[in-house]
């Protein structure tokens, strides 16, 4: 017999949520009392917009860097396929406001202060597609995003 699994992510309404958003998607306990969290960072609405690969590329790994200089245990910040934003594990429990002003601050960083020398993983040593980035998207992009505001609540404006 096979296990039916549910992935949380495709049984969200995706025409019920409204973006710019930070959503708490889980948190999970470890059997030593270790807590992972994930967060949905959903920076443009779904199914009517999205990034262009080379900005959200550019975006990803400024924000590799940028969350982590503003909060302690980020494993890992990675983008949905459907360039929509980005899935964000944390060690530790962290409340949705707390990371959209994380990611608030992070975006204003790339928008106004960011140059092309601080965009980190821009080589082909570094980066598995290194030719796929945008610093002039990424910023454009960063600025749209703070304009409309990031809402701690998926479904009830309420920008933070």
């Amino acid at each position: 017999m096979t296990k039916k699994v549910i992935v949380e992510s495709f049984e969200l309404d995706h025409t019920a949520v409204k973006a710019p958003y930070v959503r708490l998607i889980s948190e999970e306990f470890g059997p030593k009392g270790d807590v992972i969290t994930n967060f949905d960072i959903r920076l443009v609405q779904p199914n009517e917009d999205s990034i262009p690969s080379a900005g959200l590329h550019t975006i990803e790994h400024l924000l590799a860097g940028l969350i982590r200089q503003r909060i302690d245990g980020m494993i890992d910040c990675s983008p949905f396929g459907c360039r929509t934003g980005f899935h964000m594990i944390m060690w530790g429990q962290h409340s949705a406001t707390d990371i959209a002003k994380v990611i608030k601050e992070s975006l204003e960083e790339i928008a106004h202060v960011t140059k092309w020398e601080d965009v980190p993983g821009t080589t082909i040593e570094s980066c598995g597609n290194y030719k796929d980035h945008s610093l002039f998207s990424a910023k454009e992009w960063a600025k749209i995003i703070l304009e409309q505001g990031i809402s701690d609540d998926p479904f009830d404006r309420h920008v933070i």
